[in-house]
């Protein structure tokens, strides 16, 4: 598979593996990362040699969230469409995907780095791991369908300390919340990703299909909650409060 810039896709035996690549920017992911990823995930869907999918951001740092000065100069950032459209696109994708996907978080992982967790079947997190969504410091509101799928797997009190308050939540807590999996030292999350891949390929595909899509939600009830996140997106991109808080943000990156 081709290696996208800031994203390199390579198939190893069964499972295909999303690695983000950007680590002078803490793999904040682009636009054309959106899309790069979300092609890698569609064009795996009627593969029949693609048995599993593992997304990681290699060691040290899964990723910091949206780029917010290219997710900004995106025209569709201030249009009355209300999300970036390619970071829609991801998210519609992880919504819709059909293989059994698992994600190796080594370091931070903000925003979408710890929203798409929840789309995810299986996820591993080094000991240095931590999870925030800072959407509110922002003036914004949860995206990804964080905001239904966050409080069925963590309870309501974790969710909205999580997505409204924006503490962050260490492996540790993660595991205990019930969205992480299984927490290893620093450097070998990619490695026990593989190794749980490898697992998974070896069980009998048609039963791991139909059993997943009995335990995971409707992928329509997905993409109407990220319509009705993104639209809400939209509006507050636009409002007082994000706009400040996006000037404080920019002036205290700049000091």
């Amino acid at each position: 598979m081709p290696d996208h810039g800031h994203l390199i896709v390579t198939d190893d035996d069964a499972t295909r593996i999303i690695t983000m690549r950007r680590p002078q920017k803490k793999n904040a992911i682009t636009q054309s990362m959106y899309v790069a990823m979300s092609n890698a995930i569609d064009t795996a869907q009627n593969n029949p040699d693609i048995r599993c999918i593992v997304i990681t951001g290699g060691s040290g740092v899964f990723t910091s969230g949206n780029d917010l000065e290219d997710f900004l100069n995106d025209g569709t950032a201030d249009a009355g469409a209300p999300r970036a459209s390619a970071a829609t696109k991801f998210l519609y994708s992880l919504a819709h995907n059909v293989k059994p996907l698992i994600a190796a978080v080594d370091g931070v992982a903000i925003g979408i780095g710890t929203t798409m967790l929840f789309h995810c079947d299986y996820v591993l997190a080094s000991t240095t791991a931590t999870f925030t969504t800072p959407f509110i410091h922002l003036g914004l509101v949860p995206e990804g369908a964080s905001s239904l799928l966050m409080p069925r797997t963590m309870g309501h009190q974790r969710a909205f300390a999580a997505l409204v308050m924006g503490r962050a939540i260490t492996a540790e807590d993660a595991r205990i919340a019930g969205f992480v999996n299984v927490v290893v030292g620093p450097g070998h999350t990619e490695a026990e990703a593989r190794k749980v891949a490898r697992e998974i390929c070896a069980l009998p595909a048609e039963a791991v299909a139909i059993s997943r899509k009995l335990l995971k939600t409707p992928p329509e009830d997905l993409t109407r909650r990220i319509d009705q996140e993104s639209h809400l997106f939209g509006e507050r991109m636009r409002s007082k409060e994000a706009i400040a808080a996006f000037k404080g943000f920019f002036a205290r990156r700049k000091t």
